[in-house]
């Protein structure tokens, strides 16, 4: 039996996972550690879920060195961008049958 209530990306799915690929969708690029200010998390956390949406393939990560000190460059890819449009429709519906509901 097929529910109406599509799978959301539990890889996206996280409050820190989504805000990580919205503000790459915003900028094209960002740094490390201007996505842990903008998010509010520690490295370790930031570390953690850059991690496990690298190995979803949804971001790119970049190490190199600037001025001997180490950069860490993070864009998303094309992956990343189909998920997140999927996840967005998958959540519309489920908003479109709560205010159907409340209207009852």
């Amino acid at each position: 039996m097929e529910s109406k209530f599509a799978d959301l990306d539990s890889i996206i799915h996280s409050r820190v996972r989504l805000a990580i690929i919205i503000l790459l969708l915003q900028s094209k690029t960002a740094d490390f550690t201007y996505l842990k200010k903008e998010i509010g998390v520690s490295d370790g956390n930031l570390s953690t879920h850059l991690r496990k949406l690298e190995e979803a393939k949804y971001i790119k990560v970049q190490k190199r060195f600037e001025n001997r000190k180490p950069k860490t460059t993070i864009s998303l890819t094309d992956k990343g961008r189909d998920a997140l449009n999927e996840y967005t429709r998958n959540l519309e519906e489920y908003l479109r049958l709560a205010s159907k509901a409340k209207k009852m």
